[in-house]
């Protein structure tokens, strides 16, 4: 698992779904958080915050700018590209995964989702990086 104090973005349209994010992340024992709403704004907070992100953690479906596209542009820039990218989507299309993991996703998780659930993911996605 990532370790106490991992500084984790979390993107998500939805004040509410980032809130249930950022409390899942904490009792999991990832802090301080940083969030925004569509991709555009987590580039901006990506790039204010350079060296103190850890972790993305970002839905799928927003306006503006989607999870995918922040993920390539985050993949395609040498500063961001090692970051580990979680995407939350309620899709669970073959496609839409496939399109995801080609984009260079670290993991994605299903919604709904409980803390179990995310911290296995995140487990999974730490092992694989440790590896």
């Amino acid at each position: 698992m990532f370790a106490p104090g991992t500084r984790v973005l979390v993107v998500d349209d939805m004040t509410t779904m980032r809130k249930v994010v950022m409390r899942s992340c904490k009792e999991l024992g990832l802090a301080p958080m940083f969030e925004a709403a569509d991709g555009n704004q987590a580039w901006n907070v990506l790039n204010e915050k350079s060296g103190e992100i850890d972790l993305i953690i970002s839905d799928w479906n927003m306006p503006n700018c989607t999870g995918l596209e922040f993920l390539k542009r985050v993949r395609a820039d040498a500063r961001f590209k090692a970051l580990p990218f979680v995407l939350l989507t309620a899709e669970s299309e073959a496609s839409q995964v496939k399109e995801a993991l080609l984009a260079g996703v670290d993991n994605y998780v299903i919604k709904p989702f409980s803390t179990a659930v995310l911290g296995q993911k995140l487990g999974q996605v730490h092992k694989k990086l440790s590896a």
